[in-house]
């Protein structure tokens, strides 16, 4: 049966063994087992006892009162067994998370099947010292219920969604002091060239000019230099590669590309844009009169992107790791959609990062955690080779986390940024498997307000 225990659970029934052996008792009991809960109390839980002013003596007394305990006798030579009525109270427990849908016991099936126990003197306990079990039994049965499955993706209907107008948020590439002085080349480019509205040619162009930046090497190295590329520009006679049948201050696919180099920032885990990510941003809309230019260069667009990504992989920012593991993940169970799901299993299995130590505390591990991922979105059959999509809901993930890392004054998105762009969702997926997993909005929040003050002291 323990195979079915969470990590948090099996903590429990440890420690309701060491309960017995501290009490010298030659069986764990009932009595051992509510001990342990509120030993082994986090979140939720720990909040219930200290409502009604619950604190272990008083606890520890009532409990070694009511087993007549006679705390002169001298340690036991044996490991304490479980008793008869605590491997029923723990089948109970079984039962409990089969009714309500989940497939592992949690610690909240563990309080669950104390508090309805009838048979032992754990509610006597409770009630001498003033909880409220009717109270407290509703509370419990809220945290596990079991949520519907989807036998599809439950995020990708998101996706059917029609966009919100983004041209605001255009306004934050010039965030980035690399990329406001790019712009103000580009700018400067439009006056020679008679233009008043800003072509990627005129961005590409710009960035070409600083050749002593690491970018124009790297593109250097194929081919594609200052000289080359305004070559090529000359012989271009129409901007009708640029047009869609609207003006605006960007041309229609220059701000398609900015947005997808905004986009590309947030994925490689960066809070401003760069002028790579304008490139990247290029290469990805495919379109355009600086994109047509560099097909005419004859260079292979994957080649181009993966020498622009390297340098900034060896800094191994943390958000691009998690979405590599998040993608990893996704297609470990047979799918080609990235929701929030996989992000909290990213976070989790990049395992360094602030966000990565919050649910560590919390005893949230990534076996526990693909079980209750598996359970919502199952396997599927999606993924042969093609392209890894996210989920609008994942992008808006994303996206928050993105904001927060610029609050936060931060070049770079980190995974406690992640992790709480995930509570701004409260129907995500990923919350629905933290909450199967004993754990609410409210606890991320401030488990990652500790460790930002305990960083903060180790600076200091």
């Amino acid at each position: 049966m323990l195979e079915k225990f969470t990590e948090k659970a099996i903590n429990v029934v440890s420690t309701a063994q060491k309960c017995a052996n501290d009490m010298h008792s030659a069986k764990i009991v009932s009595e051992h087992l509510l001990l342990a809960l509120f030993i082994e109390a986090k979140g939720i839980a720990q909040k219930i006892f200290k409502m009604y002013d619950i604190t272990y003596d008083a606890l520890h007394n009532e409990v070694t009162e009511s087993l007549n305990i006679d705390k002169n006798i001298s340690t036991l030579e044996t490991t304490p067994v479980f008793s008869d009525h605590l491997k029923e109270l723990l089948k109970n427990a079984l039962d409990l998370a089969n009714k309500s849908g989940n497939p592992s016991i949690l610690y909240e099936h563990l309080f669950l099947a104390v508090i309805n126990d009838r048979k032992s003197n754990n509610v006597r306990i409770l009630e001498k010292l003033g909880f409220d079990v009717v109270k407290s039994k509703i509370l419990l049965e809220k945290l596990v219920q079991k949520k519907t499955k989807r036998l599809y993706h439950p995020e990708f209907e998101d996706n059917k969604e029609n966009e919100n107008n983004s041209s605001d948020k255009t306004d934050a590439i010039f965030d980035s002091e690399e990329s406001s002085r790019v712009f103000e080349r580009a700018v400067a480019k439009l006056s020679a060239s008679n233009y008043e509205i800003l072509g990627t040619e005129q961005i590409i162009s710009s960035i070409l000019e600083d050749k002593n930046s690491e970018l124009a090497q790297i593109l250097a190295g194929f081919g594609i230099t200052a000289e080359e590329f305004e070559t090529k520009l000359a012989n271009i006679q129409s901007r009708q590669s640029e047009y869609e049948n609207k003006q605006i201050i960007f041309t229609p696919n220059a701000f398609r590309t900015m947005n997808l180099a905004l986009q590309t920032a947030k994925e490689l885990g960066s809070s401003v844009v760069l002028p790579e990510h304008i490139v990247l941003g290029v290469l990805k809309a495919k379109k355009g009169i600086a994109y047509d230019i560099l097909k005419e260069m004859h260079i292979n667009d994957d080649d181009v992107a993966h020498s622009i990504i390297k340098p900034i992989e060896k800094q191994m920012p943390e958000t691009l790791t998690i979405l590599r593991l998040a993608k990893e993940e996704a297609r470990r169970l047979g799918r080609n959609i990235v929701g929030t799901e996989m992000f909290l299993l990213g976070i989790i299995g990049e395992a360094t990062g602030l966000g990565a130590e919050v649910l560590n505390e919390l005893e949230i591990n990534i076996k526990d955690a693909r079980k209750e991922v598996e359970q919502l979105i199952g396997f599927g059959n999606e993924y042969f080779d093609t392209e890894i999509i996210f989920t609008k809901r994942a992008k808006r993930v994303l996206e928050k986390a993105w904001e927060l890392a610029k609050a936060d004054n931060k070049t770079r998105i980190g995974s406690e940024h992640m992790l709480l762009a995930l509570t701004y969702e409260p129907s995500c997926l990923a919350m629905k498997a933290l909450e199967q997993l004993g754990v609410d909005a409210v606890e991320i929040k401030e488990g990652i307000n500790i460790q930002k003050r305990l960083a903060a002291s180790n600076v200091s």
